[in-house]
């Protein structure tokens, strides 16, 4: 097979990219990133030192012509969480508007416009997708998959976390595949068992094995009306119905909850540390110790509201300094900085506390060393992706799973 042409969006610094042609079966034709809250374009920045400028595009996604984007086998994007809710509208003749500066809508803009549709979707959230918002949860996931359901896709998802696998950092996120109705893998989905897809065959389990111990198969069917199943799905304020894996395929949902089956190397925090002097300013100056054990800490106290109300407020505590024989807890994008911080993390060495390098926070997500550093690119800045981005090993792996599957698939069609 030929290498299968991607569109990639909210790109960021570029991780989906760096995962899948790292397989040498994927080559993005067409990138998009645009941080409407900041005027330098940092992250575009990056990307396009890294990547180069050529058939990337700078500029507001939800702008942008369908006719701009040139066609593309699979489109792949860690989009924004955001609520995905639906509304009628007398001025759109479909009757169906999303709601305004909610980028999932630009997704399914692409998808509706495009005449050659993409074959494939490949994308990210966070995990509290599927079950989100607090007052109807999981109606956002069901929006999305009924959304590709009317445009003719089946959909598989896992909820992923890097460090079950072996990978060096702590974080859990949603993937989902979607597989148009003509390709093969939407056809060997119609013909399996729901629970066989789900533990044995899926593009998922042969990248990131589950065990066996099956639960209850959980199944139920979408509203076909989508505003309907925005204004209702689950509003009785019960517990999300998606589990963490499940497909839809025509409407109908099968999930369940799996466990991770792995046995292989695992990577920890001693791993990813530097061997080379570090800067002055990222230790810890004994001065602020104090600061950081409090904030560390656990809390029971009386805290008191702007407007003189008071309250009752607790939390546990943290690991601290953190543990260095264990994958990493999730980088958020506040890493950055030398101000005391519950989230930063900090690791004990023969010199003293320090906080991470942003070349160790990288290789947490598995990115190159110093694939950030550019000139004008503050450690903060670089921080501040790494909190954004996405485990490149996992993308990798789920690159690698699709295409085999992809290939084995068509040709036991032309055979």
């Amino acid at each position: 097979m030929q290498k299968l042409k991607v569109c990639e969006l909210f790109a960021g610094v570029g991780g989906f990219r760096l995962g899948l042609e790292s397989t040498d079966c994927y080559r993005v034709v067409w990138s998009n990133q645009w941080e409407p809250a900041t005027k330098m374009q940092h992250a575009s920045l990056v990307y396009e030192a890294r990547f180069g400028s050529e058939n990337h595009s700078n500029t507001n996604i939800e702008t942008v012509k369908t006719s701009a984007i040139p066609d593309h086998d699979m489109l792949v994007g860690g989009f924004p969480c955001q609520d995905y809710s639906v509304a009628t509208s007398l001025n759109n003749s479909k009757g169906l508007l999303g709601k305004k500066g909610v980028l999932w809508w630009s997704i399914h803009r692409i998808l509706s416009e495009k005449k050659n549709k993409p074959k494939y979707l490949f994308l990210e959230n966070v995990d509290r997708l599927l079950k989100s918002p607090s007052n109807q949860r999981g109606r956002d996931f069901a929006v999305m998959l009924r959304t590709l359901t009317d445009l003719g896709y089946a959909v598989e998802w896992r909820v992923i976390n890097a460090a079950e696998y072996g990978m060096p950092q702590r974080r859990r996120r949603v993937f989902f595949l979607a597989y148009l109705k003509d390709t093969a893998i939407y056809q060997k989905i119609e013909k399996t068992d729901p629970a066989n897809w789900i533990l044995e065959e899926s593009t998922f389990s042969n990248a990131f094995p589950v065990a066996q111990n099956v639960q209850n198969l959980i199944s139920f069917e979408l509203e076909q009306d989508l505003v309907t199943l925005s204004n209702q799905f689950n509003s009785e304020k019960g517990l999300s119905p998606f589990l963490n894996t499940g497909i839809c395929i025509g409407g109908q949902v099968f999930t369940l909850k799996t466990t991770p089956s792995y046995h292989g190397k695992r990577t920890v925090v001693s791993d990813i540390l530097v061997d080379a002097p570090i800067p002055s300013e990222y230790y810890i100056d004994e001065a602020d110790l104090p600061k950081w054990e409090y904030l560390k800490g656990s809390k029971k106290e009386i805290r008191k509201t702007k407007a003189g109300f008071e309250y009752n407020y607790s939390e546990g505590s943290m690991v601290f300094p953190d543990a260095l024989d264990q994958p990493s807890r999730t980088i958020i994008t506040g890493e950055g900085g030398k101000s005391p911080s519950r989230f930063k993390h900090v690791v004990q060495t023969s010199k003293g506390l320090r906080r991470l390098l942003p070349v160790e926070l990288e290789r947490l997500n598995m990115f190159p060393d110093d694939h950030t550093l550019l000139n004008g690119i503050s450690d903060a800045k670089r921080a501040f992706f790494m909190g954004n981005a996405l485990v490149v090993g996992i993308v990798e792996r789920i690159g690698t799973s699709l295409f085999q599957k992809i290939t084995q698939l068509e040709k036991q069609v032309q055979s």
